[in-house]
Order: C-alpha cells, then sequence, then structure tokens
C-alpha cells in the first residue's frame, strides 16, 4: 500500500467548446472505465463536470506514486481516448501535479 508521501495526485481542468462536450464526456467515461480496470497504480480517478458551466469538466486523480503516474501517461488507452480523441477537441487544457500532504497523527 501506497504511504502518503509516496501518493501523487493530478487535477486536469477542461474547456470544451459546445458541439464537443457531449463527444468528450463520453470519451471520458471511457477512460476513467479504462484507468480502473486496468491501472492498478491508479488509487483514484474521478471526473466531474461544471453544474454551472457548461463545457468545463475537472478530472481528479490519486496514483500510488509518481512512476504509477507515468505508467498512465504511456498506457494506450490513455494514448488513444485521451491524448488521440479527447485533447485535439478541447479550447483550454490544463494540469496540476500535487503530492498527498499527510495528516498530522498518522
Amino acid at each position: 500500500m501506497a504511504t502518503p508521501a509516496e501518493i501523487y495526485c493530478v487535477a486536469a481542468e477542461w474547456l470544451v467548446p459546445a458541439e464537443h462536450i457531449d463527444t468528450v464526456r463520453d470519451l471520458l467515461m471511457q477512460a476513467a472505465a479504462a484507468v480502473r480496470q486496468h491501472e492498478p497504480g491508479n488509487l483514484l480517478y474521478i471526473a466531474h463536470e461544471s453544474a454551472d458551466e457548461p463545457g468545463r469538466f475537472f478530472v481528479y486523480e490519486q496514483y500510488a506514486n509518481q512512476e504509477a503516474q507515468i505508467a498512465h501517461r504511456a498506457a494506450p488507452h490513455f494514448q488513444d481516448l485521451v491524448l488521440g480523441r479527447i485533447v485535439p477537441l478541447l479550447a483550454e487544457r490544463k494540469t496540476s501535479f500535487y503530492r498527498l500532504l499527510p495528516v498530522q497523527g498518522q
């Protein structure tokens, strides 16, 4: 099991033009299912859609360590669904990387 100090987090924000929202939503759900099924180093992969801004998506991911996140980026489903099919449809894309802070007393 990963220790808090090893856990590597990703926060991705996407803005999708109106004509591509349904396509990106469907592809993102496929990507989330593939990550959960095929990546043992993935601890959490949660996709969100803005409740008040159509076309704004947020994806929060946790990996056992940075190596697991690197493996995620190399995975065929990421290369196909995210880089190959989603990213070309985005108007904006921001990705940030974080380390999990330990909880005091643990």
